[in-house]
């Protein structure tokens, strides 16, 4: 008898679209007057670091840079960080420029 340990060659994500590193400040709220930083963005949601506990379920304005405001809806928020999924996802040009402009600064 013998036992061995199991790991399948490929890993299925839950993500929809792969998720780049970013580090933008953006604001949240209808007026922009709560600061955060999204970590990493992909064209469905994105990861944020917070000042203020965000609640799981609650719709929040995320003022992004070149965008606007964009409604999301917090998937999961655990202390001061925040998933987030778009209401509608970002367009890949809106995405791509968003990367660049993350890695340019």
């Amino acid at each position: 008898m013998f036992a061995a340990d199991f790991e399948p060659a490929e890993r299925k994500s839950r993500r929809s679209a792969l998720r780049a590193p970013v580090s933008l400040d953006v604001r949240i709220g209808k007026t922009g007057r709560t600061l955060c930083r999204v970590i990493d963005i992909s064209v469905h949601g994105a990861r944020l670091q917070t000042y203020s506990a965000l609640k799981r379920g609650t719709s929040i304005w995320l003022n992004l840079p070149q965008i606007g405001q964009v409604v999301a809806e917090v998937m999961w928020a655990d202390d001061y960080t925040a998933g987030c999924k778009f209401h509608t996802p970002l367009p890949a040009s809106v995405f791509e420029a968003l990367v660049a402009t993350a890695s340019a600064g």
